[in-house]
């Protein structure tokens, strides 16, 4: 067991026996707490925060074919989900269409595979669009699945203006972490920007960007490195978007982040704490934004799929409903609860079940819900949040110090620095200073008779004939002139959303015009990290 005497959080920062006034003693309480609301939002974005309305329950959901999701979106919404959030298969995530010999035995495993528009009007067939808010994972084929989602729902009568949702669309964080990049970072990040900009003039209610915390976290960072690492794709994200000439608060109400929650239930608390007041810093004394919406941090927040374990897989319930309270006691504004299966594969619809079950539990009987940050003051809870953001600063100003976030990537300062992170907290469970129950410590010989989702072929033969059909039956002139002319505008400098529009209107596919880009921007290979 670990030496009791010397203990730590999950991101190895030593905690004492005991914390007191004195540990907070340097503190203001107008200035660095504050009341819910109000500037520096320590205590939360919104005066009132769950009394009024609680967190919006956002499952990621997405396997196997549109028509399967579609069926498990209506299913979780019956089930008093709130929100949808759309995971992708990896062929969709590459910018690769099903039959793509890179796609070969991909179909459908970690999301639903989406190739044309086709498949979008199915996905969100006969769902309220303009009363839901829609969330999807998609990062380097981002403004083409946001245009097949827009061009679907106008043609379903929901003018874009009066959509809702959330595009994921952090491409900085992919070079960090997930690592599924396609184009070099300079015109990838022309391509954010591209959708920052159309989402400001043409869709008020659209988060354009979710810079994100949860990859680099589930890679192996720290909670300050999950922290730190964010807020400068953050800061990028907005100097570039200051660049191509927007105003500051012509476009930051409407970012947004998001964030994992791991085991440490207080160290997970203060790094939302921290994160509130430290992008309410920035957007108010660097940047000057006047608007308050501007100076909000508002986020959405996931379990921690990394801490669960195919071991002993009901165990990862109890690590759900400990992460779970984390986020909401930390203040997110929505939630995905990870399922109990999800070590070994896709949530089976029982387990998605649990896993929101699990949030309307904590919301409606936990009692959490009836008062704003009630763990504000506590002298931890104070000081853990004081030193989360302290230690944040200190990475911020490195990466400045080395010539930013896309200089960092190039050099790879934040490869280097998760990577040895990930080794030392390995190194930790391996010598048993950390306890991972049911891996290296009250371990149990048994049988595994959870049962898991499997996707079958019939769906993949079903997704391949509409795409043939697709491209049987589609207008080709249509299709080669809005290719072309979006070649003629990424080679320039206009905002390509309007072209890529055009092109998913005309069906071309998602392969077709990602090659374009593939064309014109190049392909990326990251430098070796030693």
């Amino acid at each position: 067991m670990p030496e009791r005497e010397h203990l730590m959080t999950t991101s190895s920062v030593p905690v004492k026996r005991l914390y007191t006034p004195l540990d907070i003693s340097h503190l203001d309480y107008m200035r660095d707490i504050g009341l819910p609301g109000e500037y520096p939002f320590t205590r939360g974005v919104q005066p009132t925060m769950y009394r009024a309305k609680p967190w919006t329950m956002r499952m990621f959901a997405g396997f196997g074919t549109a028509e399967d999701t579609n069926a498990r979106f209506k299913y979780l919404l019956q089930q008093g989900q709130t929100g949808l959030s759309t995971a992708f298969d990896m062929p969709t995530l590459y910018g690769y269409d099903t039959d793509h010999p890179m796609a070969a035995g991909e179909f459908g495993k970690c999301g639903v595979a989406v190739s044309s528009l086709a498949d979008m009007e199915i996905l969100f067939k006969d769902l309220p669009l303009d009363r839901i808010t829609t969330s999807m994972t998609i990062n380097s084929p981002a403004a083409v699945i946001w245009a097949m989602y827009i061009v679907n729902a106008e043609k379903q009568g929901y003018p874009r203006e009066k959509l809702g949702g959330t595009l994921q669309n952090d491409i900085l964080k992919e070079y960090i972490a997930q690592k599924e990049f396609l184009f070099p970072p300079e015109p990838s990040l022309r391509l954010v920007v591209d959708t920052i900009e159309f989402g400001a003039r043409h869709m008020p209610r659209w988060n354009t960007v979710s810079i994100s915390g949860y990859h680099i976290r589930e890679a192996g960072a720290t909670a300050v490195q999950e922290l730190a690492f964010t807020i400068a794709n953050g800061m990028t994200y907005v100097e570039a978007a200051l660049q191509r000439g927007l105003k500051i608060d012509e476009f930051a109400p409407r970012l947004s982040f998001f964030f994992d929650v791991h085991n440490d239930f207080f160290e997970e608390i203060a790094k939302f704490r921290a994160a509130r007041r430290i992008w309410a810093k920035l957007m108010r004394e660097r940047y000057g934004a006047k608007n308050p919406r501007s100076w909000l941090l508002r986020c959405h927040a996931q379990t921690a799929g990394v801490s669960l374990t195919a071991q002993q897989p009901e165990n990862n319930i109890v690590r759900t409903t400990i992460q779970a309270l984390a986020a909401v006691l930390g203040g997110t504004q929505s939630l995905h609860t990870n399922a109990l299966d999800e070590a070994l594969a896709l949530p089976t619809e029982k387990a998605a079940l649990i896993a929101l079950r699990t949030q309307q539990i904590i919301a409606y009987e936990s009692g959490v819900a009836n008062t704003v940050d009630p763990l504000g003051g506590s002298y931890f809870v104070e000081k853990l949040t004081d030193e989360t953001e302290q230690a944040a600063w200190d990475y911020i100003r490195r990466i400045e110090e080395l010539g930013g976030v896309l200089a960092c990537i190039q050099n790879g300062f934040f490869q280097r620095e998760i990577a040895e992170s990930a080794y030392r907290y390995q190194q930790e469970i391996e010598q048993r200073k950390r306890i991972i129950v049911g891996v290296n410590e009250y371990v149990m010989e048994e049988d595994m008779k959870v049962p898991t989702l499997y996707i079958d072929r019939e769906g993949e033969r079903v997704h391949l004939e509409r795409l043939n059909r697709v491209r049987r039956e589609r207008d080709q002139a249509a299709v080669r002139k809005a290719l072309d002319n979006l070649r003629r505008v990424a080679e320039g400098t206009e905002n390509t959303m309007p072209a890529i529009i055009e092109a998913v209107k005309a069906y071309a596919t998602l392969g077709e015009i990602m090659d374009v880009f593939r064309a014109v921007f190049g392909e990326y290979t990251e430098p070796a990290v030693f």
